[in-house]
């Protein structure tokens, strides 16, 4: 069984430099990391020219569809009918982008097949990275 997932996504760029009207990103799970999403921006929709991706909660993403959330430097939201807004806040500046979001239902039902909500904690060796803490201090 796969432990990564990836899914493109068409994100409509609304506030940001370069203006592009859509830009393909990608959404990222890994089990590893079982609580955070990632999403993924290419260099040319970006400030500085490279690609940019952002770490946030899985559980942030999954709140969002329903209701305003995040009070940091991603915030989610439903807007409209099957649209889901996703800011990001840097000192650059903000960017604003929309996502269907029957596209983020998709890639969140696979992320809950492979570690399901609320089992997160499962996927986690805190020996071994206890381990790996140690062995560095050394």
């Amino acid at each position: 069984m796969s432990i990564v997932i990836e899914q493109p996504v068409e994100a409509r760029l609304v506030a940001a430099a370069p203006r592009m009207p859509s830009i393909p990103a990608t959404l990222h799970y890994d089990r590893r990391d079982p609580f955070a999403v990632r999403m993924t921006f290419p260099a040319p929709a970006t400030l500085e020219g490279v690609e940019v991706c952002w770490t946030f909660a899985r559980e942030l993403l999954t709140a969002g569809l329903h209701g305003a959330e995040g009070h940091g430097d991603v915030r989610v939201r439903p807007y409209g009918f099957d649209r889901t807004v996703l800011e990001f806040h840097a000192p650059e500046g903000t960017a604003v982008v929309h996502v269907r979001s029957t596209e983020i239902r998709r890639f969140l039902r696979a992320t809950g097949e492979l570690v399901p909500a609320g089992l997160e904690h499962l996927q986690l060796d805190l020996d071994h990275d206890l381990a790996e803490l140690m062995r560095d201090a050394c």
